[in-house]
């Protein structure tokens, strides 16, 4: 069973702004230990500072998710300072808005480094440290738009579909191994986080989350409960019921719906030019944030994430049991879990 979460040490990369800072303060608030990391140095100075402002514990350690050795050494950096991982939160993600064709192939390639292989170097770099503690949580943030694609985010939904493909793969080798290391999936809805105001744009317009917009915290809570009751997948938003459901009934008829201009399209622009700033390539120097500009109804609760998150499904139970009984024969016979090589390159 995973450490309560005053207990654990966290690290959360993308920890700069929106859901990850989030998470940060919302972990260090139940008096985890924190390690924040993200490509601004200052943001992350403003948020070490308010965490410890109120009691709290944290290190800043500043990464770029695309430097795989980066990684390897934000790994190395919290096991030095606070001597184990039990919980490391994959939470970077960057964006670019525009039509498929109007991307450029450098711009998706840009995408796929950071939301997709920043991952990746993130479970290379926490599977080791945690099985020196013993086990833990692989916490990784995918999207609604890793069940449903949408129009206009076409590098950053393939790049969220990848996510899935790529936890659920882990989430079975560990369990085939009897590994004591949780993998769980979140999905959030759309969420007032800079996020937006940080994509890049290629249809002249800032763009926006289309409603209805959870506030960011409704996702940390989430992943603090998850950190403490993992899951394998939590949907966070009432939303999700929908997305889930028309891609899984119709996908056809979702693809129609999404096709009219006043659902998809213009439900995903908003009605103020395009500033030309974005983090695509470098961080935006600024103190960073949890909220965006949403300026519409940013709901605070989803009753219906409470309960997916608290309701383990039967498939879980069960991949959990084999797992534990694969984990007992190996420690009867007095033979260790094997761990994988290391990757290569």
């Amino acid at each position: 069973m995973p450490r309560s979460v005053p207990d654990q040490v966290v690290v959360i990369a993308g920890a700069s702004s929106g859901i990850g800072r989030a998470s940060a303060l919302a972990f260090a608030a139940r008096g985890a230990k924190v390690v924040c990391a993200a490509r601004s140095v200052r943001a992350l100075g403003t948020l070490v500072e308010q965490i410890t402002s109120a009691g709290g514990t944290a290190l800043s350690v500043p990464t770029d998710v695309t430097d795989a050795g980066a990684v390897q050494a934000l790994a190395a950096a919290a096991e030095e300072r606070f001597g184990r991982i039990d919980t490391w939160v994959n939470a970077a993600a960057v964006g670019v808005w525009g039509r498929v064709e109007d991307i450029s192939s450098e711009e998706f390639d840009r995408v796929m480094r950071v939301n997709f292989l920043g991952h990746v170097h993130g479970v290379h770099a926490a599977l080791p440290a945690l099985r020196r503690a013993g086990g833990g949580g692989i916490i990784g943030i995918s999207s609604l738009e890793g069940v449903r694609s949408v129009p206009l985010q076409g590098p950053y939904t393939a790049s969220k579909w990848a996510l899935r493909a790529l936890y659920d793969t882990l989430r079975m080798e560990l369990a085939a191994e009897g590994e004591p290391t949780a993998v769980s999936t979140i999905l959030p809805a759309a969420i007032d986080t800079p996020f937006f105001e940080h994509a890049r744009s290629k249809v002249g317009a800032m763009p926006k989350p289309p409603p209805p917009v959870y506030a960011p915290e409704v996702v940390a809570d989430t992943i603090v409960y998850t950190a403490e009751h993992p899951r394998r997948e939590v949907a966070v938003g009432g939303v999700a019921v929908g997305f889930v459901a028309g891609q899984r009934l119709s996908p056809a008829l979702t693809d129609a719906v999404m096709s009219i201009p006043r659902i998809g399209i213009d439900e995903m622009t908003a009605d103020r030019p395009d500033n030309g700033v974005d983090n695509l390539d470098a961080p935006i120097d600024e103190a960073g944030q949890v909220h965006g500009n949403y300026s519409g109804t940013v709901l605070r609760h989803s009753a219906v994430t409470d309960l997916l998150r608290r309701v383990p499904r039967p498939g879980e139970l069960l991949t959990r049991a084999l797992s534990s009984v694969r984990r007992a024969r190996a420690n009867g016979s007095g033979t260790a879990v094997a761990a994988p090589a290391p990757p290569r390159g």
